[in-house]
């Protein structure tokens, strides 16, 4: 290779070349030794399993947790026989397609694709159990629905009654069968009584539950060009609501079963609502609460009603000028709800929040509703909750940006105590750290790694914080001697100079550091997290094995970080942290001779889609080509609850500034725009609305359609495309012919 600084790569490139870039991933996944997978407990959690993988092979170990003994978690070999049996299908013994089970009275159960498996473990006999169809897989509106089945019914607690629904209207019936009463007589097909949402009080004296007025029922329409098992096309039709959508109407209603009588709620405190949660009854039977997300995600209430009176009340109220994210410390068992945990029957509750600037965890007076005190607090993040003591009165959790001079997105496990007092380090260890507790909370695993250190798998007795067990070791000195290595971490400041940025760098093969490479941004900006990996992985990047420089990096508007940080995205998305990556890979050129930034790319899919065509939209002096799969390029065509989370509610003008549709008359650089014709996450429509406006602005670009593929699915064929684009674009090369003789890429089309 030519020596010289000032040389740029430009050496012809070869279909071998192509090849390597797009097989050398699978070649490396063969030389990995005992890389565990994330773990998970079974049964009543005194055993935990996992997946390693051995050179490409794959194979589930259990472990008892009192013992830390491993052993094969079942016959690995009997398993694939029988699932290749019932499945008909071809499974080896070391690819099973299920990456976790469940173990329960000598059975497991799994899922492949779309349906639900057994497998008997005396009889090794496979099972299938439930297949989802394609509109059961996708839930955009989870309205409860109208039901008027007199045999589907909710038992009292004290078994004396049964309720059910007929003509949209509440019925109790008598264990007996000698008592049939009405409950309610105003519902209709237009505002009815859910009997799935009915939840009885545990003393049986009342039952509680949602009056349901439907909201809009938009659907998304698909013509699947190329079904696999028949020749003509076939329609799928899919209810997705879409920003500024009128939304059903949940009320909730409160009956005395003694009076056999409504109690009147008062609405007051919930109006206009996004979303209420299940009903959840306190054990005493007091009342109940529910969750209140206000439309716009800028009010969310913890809502109380006394069941003698109806009488209403508000515990906990959180509010944003911007936004609410709900989804930031998730409470686990109630999805679309902040994390809350309640001590001693409400007596007190813990509650995350980012009313200091950063996500913590708060003590509330359960009865008052009045703070009690801050538990955590801090310059840093809150990431998860792995386990509440009420006896004790310890919390073990997770967090990120605690230790100074380490990357700040590495999570570490710590444990506190209610009162803020006794903050304990757990994971000493300077990786990103992965816990899973026991169901019982005696133990914990610990995954952890590196970029540069492979996973571990450590497990830990919760009582005295102690290492049982160094539980498995991955080795990769394999991987190594055959050329892999890892990014490279860097970080810059950013837009407001004080701010550090993190990213990575994927280096090309071959690196030569007296020589200058070409840069393409591998984006992804949804304000729903942060991106940039920070855990061992063996993955590569084709690019980066076709003499470009890769990254990854994490600008503002991304979460985990402060709220300050967070805020940039609110009814912003267009932004993408875009002057942030700019000033940071103008520092990685500053700081290294081989960072060419001289035309750099972009290429992302969904959101990452949306943010690679804004970076030639609204940044066309620094990004100069764009790969973009899947977006959703106007954020009035995509679904509901991403959109109006982040562009606000009701729509305003700020959709339309952050429209690549509204804004395509802009495109100068290169664009190549893919587009999964069964996308059930993004509609389709969001690409052809962009290319309409491309087309009638006459602005050139390229566009590839993918017959029959979903939203994380347009294949290998399309990763060819998108580097060939950028080979051609940047590096000025013409690609192979691929369709002459001798020179097909026969690559494994599993999805890119």
């Amino acid at each position: 290779m030519n020596s010289r600084k000032d040389k740029t790569v430009n050496d012809t490139l070869l279909p071998s070349d192509y090849k390597r870039a797009l097989t050398i991933g699978g070649h490396y996944a063969q030389l990995t030794v005992n890389v565990p997978d994330v773990p998970f407990w079974v049964s009543s959690g005194d055993a935990f399993a996992y997946r390693r993988r051995i050179k490409g092979k794959h194979q589930f170990i259990l472990v008892d947790a009192a013992t830390a003994k491993k052993q094969p978690a079942f016959d690995h070999a009997r398993l694939a026989d029988a699932l290749s049996r019932a499945a008909q299908k071809d499974y080896s013994t070391g690819g099973l397609p299920f990456d976790r089970f469940e173990l329960a009275d000598n059975e497991i159960t799994f899922s492949v694709e779309n349906t639900s498996w057994s497998f008997d473990l005396v009889s090794y006999v496979c099972t299938s159990k439930t297949t989802l169809e394609i509109a059961q897989q996708y839930v955009y509106d989870d309205t409860p629905p109208a039901e008027n089945d007199p045999k589907k019914t909710i038992a009292s607690p004290d078994g004396k009654w049964l309720v059910y629904i007929r003509n949209y209207n509440i019925f109790l019936r008598s264990h007996d069968g000698l008592q049939d009463i009405p409950l309610t007589s105003d519902g209709s097909d237009g505002n009815y009584y859910a009997l799935s949402t009915l939840t009885w009080s545990p003393d049986s004296r009342h039952l509680a539950g949602y009056r349901i007025r439907p909201g809009h029922k938009r659907e998304v329409h698909f013509v699947e060009s190329s079904p696999t098992n028949q020749l003509q096309p076939r329609h799928w039709t899919m209810t997705y609501p879409k920003p500024g959508d009128p939304l059903a109407l949940p009320q909730p209603v409160l009956f005395g079963i003694i009076s056999q009588r409504e109690i009147a709620i008062d609405d007051a405190s919930f109006q206009n609502p996004y979303y209420l949660s299940p009903i959840q009854w306190w054990e005493d039977s007091r009342g109940f609460t529910f969750e209140y997300n206000r439309r716009g995600h800028q009010l969310y209430r913890i809502v109380e009603v006394e069941a003698a009176t109806g009488k209403v009340r508000s515990l906990i109220d959180e509010r944003s000028k911007t936004f609410i994210d709900y989804h930031c410390l998730v409470d686990q068992e109630h999805t679309g709800q902040k994390f809350r945990c309640d001590v001693e029957d409400g007596r007190e509750i813990i509650w995350a929040s980012e009313r200091d600037g950063y996500e913590h965890l708060y003590l509330f007076d359960g009865r008052t509703g009045e703070l009690k005190n801050q538990i955590t607090r801090g310059d840093w993040v809150v990431r998860a909750v792995y386990h509440v003591d009420p006896v004790k009165r310890q919390i073990w959790f997770g967090a990120s940006g605690m230790n100074a001079g380490e990357d700040p997105y590495f999570v570490h496990a710590y444990r506190i105590d209610f009162d803020g007092t006794g903050l304990t380090a757990l994971t000493p260890e300077t990786a990103n750290h992965h816990i899973e507790f026991s169901p019982d909370g005696r133990y914990f695993v610990d995954r952890w790694s590196r970029l540069d250190v492979p996973p571990r798998l450590v497990l830990h007795r919760t009582s005295n914080d102690g290492e049982i067990s160094q539980v498995e070791s991955a080795d990769i000195s394999e991987l190594v001697a055959a050329g892999w290595q890892p990014p490279l971490s860097f970080h810059a400041k950013g837009r407001d100079g004080e701010t550090d940025i993190w990213g990575i760098i994927h280096l090309p093969a071959n690196f030569d550091r007296n020589r200058r490479y070409p840069v393409v941004e591998h984006i992804y900006a949804g304000p729903t997290g942060s991106f940039v990996p920070k855990s061992f992985s063996a993955s590569v990047q084709p690019l980066a094995q076709l003499g470009f420089i890769v990254v990854q990096i994490d600008g503002m508007g991304t979460n985990h970080r402060s709220r300050a940080f967070h805020d940039v995205a609110w009814k912003n998305l267009k932004d993408a942290g875009l002057p942030d990556r700019i000033l940071w890979h103008k520092a990685a050129s500053a700081t290294y001779s081989w960072y060419d930034i001289s035309s750099v790319g972009i290429f992302g899919g969904s959101a990452g889609g949306q943010n690679a065509v804004n970076g030639l939209l609204f940044h066309p002096d620094f990004y100069k080509v764009a790969v973009a799969t899947n977006g959703c390029y106007d954020n009035r065509i995509d679904k509901i609850w991403w959109n109006e989370q982040w562009m606000g509610w009701p729509v305003g003008i700020e959709y339309a500034q952050s429209s690549a549709v509204d804004n395509a008359h802009r495109l100068q650089g290169k664009l190549m725009l893919i587009v999964s014709e069964m996308d059930r996450n993004v509609d389709p429509s969001s690409t052809f609305q962009l290319a309409d406006r491309l087309i009638r602005a006459r602005k050139y670009f390229d566009m590839l359609v993918v017959p029959g593929a979903d939203h994380g699915a347009p294949g290998n064929y399309c990763q060819l495309k998108l580097v060939d684009f950028f080979v051609r674009n940047i590096l000025g090369q013409i690609p192979p012919n691929w369709n002459a003789a001798g020179t097909e890429l026969r690559i494994s089309d599993s999805g890119s």
